[in-house]
């Protein structure tokens, strides 16, 4: 299979939209994932691929903590800061703050999840990365919905909203 062909396949395939923070002591980087899996719930580990060409690869790789942002739709500009190349994603610093433990977040993200890097393994010019789930974001408020999902299909951010529902 040529690699056209395998990106042609998974084009079609929606991703849940995520943004990994990390800071291995050099500044705070970022990326936006749609590779982000539930891999276990007890213990809770979740695993996501970073590529060998992202800037912020060896920062996340080199890291023992990262931030998963899990996003809805109403946060797509968290998505598209970290998914834009060439640029200082942390230069807005009314976006982001840091934990009581140092980790870089975006106060804007519906949800996150603290974890510790546990292991990591080559995949041809990716690495995928398996982290424990060390804490959450606190929890919504009764009265605040959660925004929609956001997901990522053929090159374009949606909505997944009610209306979706088969």
């Amino acid at each position: 299979m040529t690699a056209d062909e395998f990106k042609a396949a998974f084009r079609n395939h929606p991703g849940g939209v995520a943004v990994i923070t990390a800071d291995a002591g050099n500044g705070p980087v970022g990326l936006t994932a749609t590779s982000v899996i539930s891999a276990s719930a007890e213990p809770a580990i979740l695993a996501f691929s970073v590529s060998e060409f992202s800037s912020s690869t060896p920062t996340i790789l080199g890291a023992d903590t990262v931030i998963v942002h899990l996003l809805g739709a109403d946060q797509v500009d968290i998505a598209k800061l970290c998914a834009t190349s060439g640029i200082d994603r942390f230069a807005d610093t009314s976006l982001w703050s840091r934990l009581e433990t140092g980790e870089p977040y975006f106060v804007g993200a519906q949800a996150w999840i603290r974890g510790r890097i546990i292991n990591s393994m080559a995949a041809g010019g990716s690495s995928i990365v398996a982290v424990e789930a060390l804490q959450a974001s606190p929890a919504l408020s009764a009265d605040t919905a959660p925004a929609d999902p956001l997901v990522y299909h053929n090159r374009r951010w949606h909505a997944l909203g009610d209306a979706s529902q088969i």
